[in-house]
């Protein structure tokens, strides 16, 4: 696999770390449109040029602060072990409720929709590869010990983004039908049929 499972923070600097903490708490007290670097700068007790000679607008800082969230729950949620299939299914379904449930997301998702797709949904970005990367590194673990159906690696990645994609969009919108662990339920088995070989679909289907 490939490794983004380690800590998020290990590479930034201790001011580095302590703008995005500040940014992060911004965003969940204020929303993504009122934060501002002069309040980030406050609140992590630095200077606001500090703060744009690393980020240059709040657009910015904002979209890495969503990548840091992002691989921690990767890290977090993403198994190590198992077959490809499992390994996929399980992290898949993990990550998605923990996006959910993130305090960030779900800010976003409550008062900035529009902004969410543009950050994580709008366009292919460093979040989206990272995670056809992860993907499509599963994907052929499970091609070499057969769980996995036959298919382009990359191809198959990306449509397993898609998929996950809209259902944490849309998790909120059909929270009243489906919710929970029933909701995880129906996720996983969407993606386990998805990857299942024909010879395990005949089987399930006897």
């Amino acid at each position: 696999m490939i490794d983004i499972a380690t800590n998020a923070d290990e590479q930034l600097s201790p001011t580095d770390v302590a703008i995005l903490d500040a940014t992060r708490a911004c965003v969940v007290d204020f929303g993504v449109r009122r934060t501002t670097l002069t309040e980030v700068a406050r609140r992590a007790g630095v200077s606001r040029p500090t703060v744009y000679r690393r980020w240059p607008d709040t657009g910015s800082l904002i979209a890495e602060l969503l990548v840091r969230e992002l691989r921690t729950i990767v890290g977090e949620t993403m198994p190590e072990i198992g077959l490809g299939r499992d390994r996929l299914v399980r992290g898949i379904v993990a990550g998605a409720a923990a996006i959910r449930a993130n305090a960030v997301f779900a800010k976003i998702f409550r008062t900035d929709t529009d902004l969410m797709l543009t950050y994580v949904f709008g366009r292919l970005g460093r979040n989206q590869r990272t995670l056809i990367e992860l993907f499509a590194t599963a994907i052929r673990l499970g091609h070499d010990d057969g769980s996995i159906r036959a298919g382009d690696a990359e191809q198959m990645a990306t449509m397993l983004l898609l998929i996950t994609q809209s259902a944490v969009q849309s998790a909120g919108t059909v929270e009243p039908l489906l919710a929970g662990a029933q909701f995880d339920a129906e996720l996983a088995r969407a993606i386990e049929g998805y990857l299942l070989p024909p010879r395990d679909k005949d089987c399930d289907d006897s």
